[in-house]
């Protein structure tokens, strides 16, 4: 009995459950989605993608820079200009031919290139009017915001399956507790009965000692149990990003009928986010693949200066100007750096594609073994709770029979044992079915794709 009830506990240990949604348990999911950090992080990650989309937006819109620049030279190249020789001896003719000065020698001039004392300040207006690469940057962001918004479906969904597995563990070792308790309970009467016949000679000194060590097997148990209570309560409250000896409200499954998933039907995996994650991620590269296979198309641009330049910071209608031109850029050569990015676009189409196969073959095997399970488990629990019914009928005939002696003390406490036992197993059995519901809901978790 001892080894058979340690195994069942074992089992408590190791199969946590999960459940259908119940007002306190909702609370929960509440908190726990409120609170955990990763889902924050997650949360900011798409933030981020939604900026880093609306970046791309912003660079069809026109825009406005403004620039300046101011210039002091000296020395440098200059260009030599013979305004004297030139006009020298014609204005000495003149002089001649008028009789007067009124024509002045000049010097021949040396000019340099650096312009000194100089300023040239303008705003400028551009605006691309055919990019191919900013429409690939567009739609590839957008793929990208998409991506994380799946990547947070997939997360939240593994969260709330999360905390409904710590929660319901937590209730099934409770409930392990509290049926070691009431069999404890058992066993100390049963002791007190043996000790009682002892000292009035009618029982012998071997059934009492045999019933303290039944009670002692059930204290060990119990010590077990609430370990495992504690430690489950310890994950729940780590989960839900509290302290971790924060109280549990447990839940009275007695209470409220099991809701579960429908095993039977059609179900479609198209719609899983885990799909959808590798079908973007897919079109992002194929994206980039037509980006790179167009690399030769030409990219134009226009663009507007209105500004100022002029000598001495001299600000007039000859300094003022304004220019408006186009930008064509076409790629010739760049070293075959654009064949390379075409071959590992090309790559990782190649392999988005085996992971989406890989993937949806995954999908598909364990929906149907959540189907499965939750058959099995709905056969399983009904077994128990016909066991369960069994053990306590007989337990009552059987204690009313010890009590009036015509049952012995091993019959008593056989008795006792199957239904502390069937109480265990109607108990993991049914958090067991919860899990396996749990299991298929998740299984069943599907998004709307967007265009």
């Amino acid at each position: 009995m001892k080894k058979s009830l340690l195994i069942l506990l074992g089992y408590l240990a190791f199969y946590p459950s999960t459940s259908y949604s119940q007002s306190i348990l909702d609370g929960y999911l509440e908190e726990g989605i409120k609170n955990n950090l990763v889902l924050k992080e997650k949360n900011l990650d798409l933030e981020r993608s939604l900026l880093d989309l609306k970046d791309a937006k912003s660079y069809f819109l026109p825009s406005l820079d403004f620039n300046g620049n101011y210039t002091l030279a000296s020395g440098g190249r200059t260009i030599d200009i013979p305004i004297g020789n030139l006009l020298n001896p014609v204005y000495t003719t003149l002089n001649q031919l008028t009789g007067s000065s009124a024509f002045p020698q000049l010097e021949n001039v040396s000019e340099q290139f650096l312009p000194d004392n100089f300023y040239d300040a303008r705003f400028r207006v551009s605006m691309p009017l055919y990019n191919r690469d900013l429409m690939a940057q567009k739609q590839i962001r957008a793929n990208q915001t998409l991506l994380s918004e799946y990547e947070l479906a997939i997360y939240r969904a593994n969260l709330i399956q999360d905390i409904k597995t710590a929660y319901y563990n937590y209730c099934m070792a409770s409930t392990a507790v509290e049926v070691i308790e009431s069999s404890k309970s058992l066993v100390e009467q049963n002791l007190k009965v043996n000790q009682s016949l002892q000292a009035n000679g009618k029982a012998l000194p071997a059934a009492v000692l045999r019933a303290e060590s039944e009670v002692e097997s059930i204290e060990a148990m119990l010590i077990e149990a609430k370990n495992q209570q504690k430690n489950a309560a310890n994950y729940f409250n780590f989960l839900l990003n509290r302290p971790m000896n924060t109280e549990i409200n447990k839940e009275d499954l007695s209470q409220f009928p099991l809701e579960l998933m429908s095993e039977s039907g059609e179900f479609s995996i198209q719609g899983r986010p885990e799909s959808l994650r590798v079908q973007t991620a897919t079109l992002i590269q194929q994206t980039a693949l037509k980006a790179n296979q167009n690399f030769w198309v030409p990219k134009i641009n226009t663009f507007a200066d209105l500004g100022s330049q002029a000598f001495d910071w001299r600000f007039d209608s000859q300094s003022r100007y304004l220019i408006w031109g186009l930008n064509l850029s076409v790629p010739i050569f760049q070293g075959n750096r654009n064949r390379n990015q075409i071959q590992r676009a090309q790559l990782s189409i190649q392999s988005l594609q085996n992971q989406q196969q890989l993937l949806d073959q995954k999908l598909e095997m364990d929906l149907q073994l959540a189907k499965n399970e939750l058959i099995s488990q709905k056969a399983a629990l009904e077994s128990a709770t016909k066991k369960l019914s069994s053990a306590t009928a007989y337990f009552r005939l059987v204690e009313r029979g010890y009590r009036e002696g015509v049952n012995s003390l091993i019959e008593f406490i056989d008795a006792r044992n199957q239904l502390t036992t069937a109480s265990l197993q109607k108990n993991l059995s049914t958090y067991k079915l919860l899990k396996a519901n749990a299991q298929l809901e998740r299984q069943l978790h599907s998004v709307t794709p967007k265009p």
